[in-house]
């Protein structure tokens, strides 16, 4: 298991790192650590809805929560309990952040570029927020 605090704590870092990365011109791999941050924030936010002290992170621990061993954001954001609020709320944050997907760290580089990526960051960041 990895605790709640931990998830949170790894949310923040990611989003951190993206900053530094973004102020480098990394703007592809700031783009892909934002889409992480999000993850961590939505398991976080599942653990607490659920009354969980940590989330499931080993194949053993997951084998009777399949549905929640996923990277995808609109799933985790239905078993997080505050998809209403998320997208009542923060509907043009959350379209930013849905465009990630996992399979990012395999596009060329130069994808990304510095407004896209400044607008990830920032949806990410009011998110993470919105998420505690």
């Amino acid at each position: 298991m990895i605790s709640k605090k931990e998830l949170k704590k790894l949310a923040k870092a990611r989003l951190k790192d993206s900053e530094i990365l973004f102020r480098n011109r990394r703007y592809d791999s700031a783009t892909y650590l934002c889409g992480y941050a999000v993850e961590l924030a939505l398991k976080a936010r599942i653990c607490r809805t659920l009354k969980w002290t940590g989330f499931p992170s080993s194949n053993r621990e997951f084998q009777d929560y399949k549905s929640l061993k996923t990277h995808n954001l609109d799933v985790l954001l239905v078993f997080s309990g505050v998809e209403d609020k998320i997208k009542s709320n923060f509907l043009s944050e959350w379209s930013v952040v849905t465009q990630w997907k996992p399979e990012y760290r395999y596009r060329p580089l130069g994808t990304e570029n510095k407004n896209t990526t400044r607008n990830m960051i920032d949806a990410t960041e009011k998110l993470i927020v919105a998420l505690r």
